[in-house]
This record gives C-alpha cells, structure tokens and sequence, in this order.
C-alpha cells in the first residue's frame, strides 16, 4: 500500500514543478539583479553552445560571437532555469527512490541473515542431539554385548518404568 502511495506522490511532485518552473520563468526578468545575473548566464551559454555547435560541424571557432539581445538573453535563461528546476526535482525524487530502495534491500538482507542465523543454530542443536543418541546407542550395545536378550529386555524395561516414574 505504501509503494503506490510514494509512487503517486513523486509523480505529483514532478507534475506540480511544471507550473513552478513556469512561474520561474515568467517572473525571471522582473528583479534587477536577478535579470543581470541571468543575462550573464544565458551570455555564457549562448557563448558556448555556439563554440560547441561550430566545433562539431568543423567551422572556426576565431570568430567572434555575437552576443543575445537582452530579452533574447531572458528567455533563453528562464528556459534553462525552468528546465533546471524540473530537472532538479526529478533527480531528488529518483534519489529519495534509491534510498528508499536500499534501506528496504537491507532490511530483508538483515531478515536473511537472521533466519540464516537461526537455521544454524538449529542445525547445531541437531548435532548435539545426533550425538547424545550415538552415545545412548553406543552404551546400549556395550550393555548388549555382555547380557542375554532377555536381560537387555529387562533394562529397557526398567528405564522406561523409570521413566515413567520420573514423569509422575
């Protein structure tokens, strides 16, 4: 029941920062140092993804680039902060999924280790037992071997009389 509930809720999560990241990038440009500071940075993205794209198609990278007009700039870092954003919550919901998941993986490995634990313990105990009735085996045939059947008959008997004996 808890894993579609946090399922659910991560979707919701990821669902709501669309609006979020919108809302980032509508409101962007309105701060004044905040519009600076973005400015700059789509400047220096605009800087190197055309000093990418011309590597990648062989062209010379000497030429000067031409910078964004302000808002040009603006969209274009609103859009990557949006994009950031969602990206952002997306990452911190998969790693709250990967620990979650292996704080579960470690619960049942230490469930497993415990009944492992208790399948040797009982194994031992089972040793001991084998053991005790090896001995009790052992004693009966050494008792045998210098008696008649009948007196091995008696003894057993009077064990169990003992025994019983012993109950009451």
């Amino acid at each position: 029941m808890v894993l579609p509930v946090l399922k659910l809720g991560t979707l919701a999560i990821r669902t709501i920062a669309k609006p979020i990241a919108n809302r980032l990038k509508k409101n962007a440009g309105l701060h004044p140092k905040f519009r600076e500071f973005i400015i700059n940075i789509a400047q220096a993205n605009h800087r190197f993804s055309t000093t990418v794209q011309r590597r990648i198609y062989g062209r010379s990278t000497e030429i000067e680039i031409r910078p964004l007009n302000e808002e040009r700039a603006i969209q274009s870092a609103s859009d990557l902060l949006g994009e950031l954003f969602i990206f952002s919550v997306a990452g911190l919901a998969l790693i709250y999924e990967v620990q979650r998941n292996s704080r579960s993986e470690a619960r049942k490995e230490e469930l497993r280790k415990k009944e492992l634990e208790a399948a040797k313990k009982r194994n031992d105990e089972l040793a001991k037992e084998l053991e005790n009735l090896k001995l009790r085996l052992e004693e009966v045939e050494r008792l045998a071997r210098g008696r008649s059947f009948l007196d091995m008959f008696k003894f057993w008997n009077a064990q169990e009389n003992a025994q019983e004996r012993q109950a009451r």
